[in-house]
């Protein structure tokens, strides 16, 4: 459960300033469908590519391509 008070105006004061992928990720982070198949899917060893793309492709989420070269 979260503990922000949902009710309260103060609580979404930053959400002013956030692009609108903040704003969606602020939306979809209180969910409780989504956090309930993301932890199914962190709990899991090792997830296939193809359960991946079907969480991403259900809740719409892009992830940037990582570097394969160490920083």
């Amino acid at each position: 459960m979260l503990s922000i008070d949902w009710r309260s105006p103060a609580a979404y004061g930053h959400t002013k300033h956030i692009p609108a992928a903040g704003f969606a990720w602020e939306y979809l982070r209180r969910n409780d469908e989504y956090r309930r198949e993301f932890r199914t899917m962190a709990l899991a060893e090792g997830p296939n590519g193809r359960d991946l793309e079907t969480f991403a492709a259900r809740w719409g989420l892009r992830f940037p391509v990582r570097s394969r070269r160490a920083a």
